[in-house]
């Protein structure tokens, strides 16, 4: 089964890829996701977070985040840092600056129960702004927004990109050390951070959220990079990747789970994104719409909630996904796509 598959290599090698489809359908399920939390504030009641321990959006996180560290490894490794850190700032920054004054100046104002000239001398909202764009803090609230829903922040998603930032920061460290060149020696790092999630296992299983996250993200960000590095050898077999997926059952119940789901989710993603039997064929979307979807996907859903706080968990879905999507669109062809192109000038011209 594993000699028979082919491998990372060949299917780069193939014209088309599922890698953007992927992404739309992870930040579209981080949506759904999200309809449970903004109405009652509670992610217990998700059918994923009672059976996998992790909502979907948790598993659409992490999807992202093997995905990122696969591509920006790749990056990196055929680009150089110059090129590295113009791509990587252009994709991120634009649209998420956007988002944040989009939120802050046009849809704050038009939701707060303040009047206008309070709103905007209110000292929240430019430290929501600032602390947004700096630290990308995702739990600070605009004044008089949102006040009476079970969460008030208006971006509750933008945590992640901190994670996102920091491992950018990583390959560009490992690159510059030479590091990337020597895939052993990552292959041990990412070794060392999954005997660490299997240690937290052991010593404190209940342990702060936050350590788990610590942990998690870097490790599956590290591992789909690795897969990059091993592209010669790491194999895109599907039957494969379902035994992979039915040893996690009898592994729930031990202190390995964790690290071997987050170690198949980062190899699983890249083996529906490249393996040939499912690449045949462009089913890439003609807008990459998944970062602005990600983005604007919390403050669409808070605002309905704030305005039909009555709505169920299906009823605020289908009208949010609609409302996400087309800020989306606005996002990719007002914000985004301009960018890249920018990118790509800034790129060829250096």
């Amino acid at each position: 089964m594993i000699r028979a598959a082919p491998r990372i290599a060949q299917g780069l090698a193939n014209p088309h890829n599922n890698f953007g489809l992927l992404r739309l359908v992870m930040a579209l399920a981080v949506v759904v996701s999200h309809a449970f939390s903004v109405t009652d504030g509670r992610v217990e009641q998700e059918p994923w977070y009672q059976t996998t321990g992790f909502t979907l959006g948790e598993h659409a996180v992490n999807g992202f985040f093997a995905i990122s560290g696969f591509l920006v490894t790749m990056s990196f490794v055929r680009r150089g840092w110059r090129d590295y850190v113009t791509a990587r700032l252009l994709r991120i920054a634009p649209g998420l600056i956007a988002a944040t004054l989009v939120v802050a100046l046009l849809l704050g104002p038009a939701m707060t129960s303040l009047d206008i000239g309070s709103y905007f001398r209110d000292p929240r909202l430019w430290r929501f702004i600032n602390g947004t764009l700096t630290t990308f803090k995702s739990a600070a609230a605009l004044p008089g927004v949102f006040a009476h829903n079970p969460l008030q922040f208006p971006m509750g998603t933008v945590w992640t990109l901190k994670y996102e930032a920091l491992c950018y920061l990583g390959v560009l460290v490992a690159g510059l050390a030479g590091l990337l060149a020597r895939p052993r020696l990552m292959l041990a790092a990412a070794a060392a951070l999954a005997l660490a999630v299997v240690a937290r296992e052991i010593a404190t299983p209940d342990g702060p959220k936050g350590t788990e996250t610590m942990l998690r993200l870097p490790l599956i960000f590290l591992a789909g990079g690795v897969c990059y590095l091993y592209r010669e050898r790491v194999p895109l077999s599907l039957p494969l990747l379902a035994l992979a997926l039915l040893a996690l059952v009898p592994l729930a119940f031990t202190p390995l789970y964790k690290a071997a789901l987050y170690l198949v989710t980062a190899w699983g993603i890249l083996v529906l994104a490249l393996a040939p039997a499912l690449t045949r064929r462009t089913v890439e979307p003609a807008a990459d719409l998944s970062y602005g979807v990600y983005l604007y996907g919390w403050p669409a859903q808070q605002a309905l909630h704030a305005l039909f706080p009555g709505l169920g968990v299906l009823a605020l879905l289908w009208p949010s996904l609609l409302a996400t999507l087309a800020v989306a669109a606005l996002s990719w062809f007002l914000v985004e796509k301009p960018a890249l192109g920018l990118k790509r000038r800034l790129v060829i011209g250096s």
